[in-house]
């Protein structure tokens, strides 16, 4: 039997779902939503996951049924879900099948890294974990205003965050990656583009001469060693930071954003 539609309850982002009776049968869209419901003790209602989600481990012995492009309609209607959780800016047109044919989907978006702790209280109360995701919420909430504590009076450095090579990306100041590297007293070059996710050249980058420059490999962070003059080559300041933390907010993500401002720390050091 398909679940009942869920009715509305309105939290920081909008207005979400929230069921009379916890969810049994869960498909995660994201891995973002698969690593919440895990943390909050509801991974064994997790019946299938999208193809990213691959922590915790236990993640990855469930079914696959999407990806960032679409979704396998057929397998997840035959797994008989009684809730989809999807990233809604980036999933909300693909469900809309799903919806006409009465399958309860509710919607994740933290926007802001603080906007997780309310997101791990709704689905704690969607999976009835709510006591789990209480505590959750309120350990990541301290572990980030520690870092905030932290950090209000550190000096600034100019970086650069790179987001692939081919084409060169990064990220501004509304990104959680822009979020965190503000957090950790980082001037990011790109903190006002209009464009999340800018695409630009390298020029751009060699006229700003950043301190810092990350990315999540060294064969990224390759690029930049034909510059010797560049601030970050001449200081081997061009550092690596674990991107499944800081690409994802999720309740690991604190040790993500401890990680970026270590390695901006070794400017400071300086």
């Amino acid at each position: 039997m398909l679940r009942p539609l869920l009715l509305l309850l309105g939290l920081c982002c909008g207005a979400q779902a929230v069921a009379a009776e916890p969810a049994r049968r869960i498909v995660s869209l994201s891995p973002h939503i698969t690593e919440m419901l895990f943390a909050i003790g509801a991974g064994p209602q997790v019946i299938a996951v999208d193809e990213a989600s691959d922590h915790p481990p236990a993640a990855l012995a469930l079914p696959r049924v999407a990806n960032y492009q679409s979704l396998n309609l057929e397998r997840i209607l035959a797994l008989r879900p009684d809730l989809i959780l999807a990233w809604r800016s980036a999933q909300q047109l693909q469900v809309q099948p799903l919806l006409r044919l009465g399958v309860s989907v509710a919607y994740s978006e933290p926007l802001r890294l603080r906007d997780l702790a309310r997101e791990l209280e709704y689905l704690g109360e969607l999976s009835g974990h709510r006591q789990q995701a209480l505590a959750q919420a309120r350990h990541y909430l301290q572990q980030l205003e520690a870092l905030e504590r932290h950090y209000q009076d550190a000096r600034p450095v100019s970086v650069f965050y790179q987001l692939g090579s081919a084409p060169l990306m990064s990220a501004n100041d509304g990104t959680w990656v822009g979020q965190a590297i503000r957090l950790c007293g980082g001037v990011n070059l790109m903190a006002d583009s209009p464009a999340p996710y800018p695409q630009l050249n390298a020029e751009f980058v060699l006229a700003r001469d950043p301190e810092v420059i990350l990315a999540s490999s060294e064969q990224e962070l390759a690029l930049w060693r034909q510059w010797p003059a560049l601030r970050a080559v001449q200081g081997e300041r061009l550092l690596t930071v674990d991107a499944d933390l800081l690409h994802r907010v999720t309740p690991r993500t604190p040790e993500g954003i401890r990680q970026l401002c270590r390695q901006l720390d070794r400017a400071r050091a300086e």
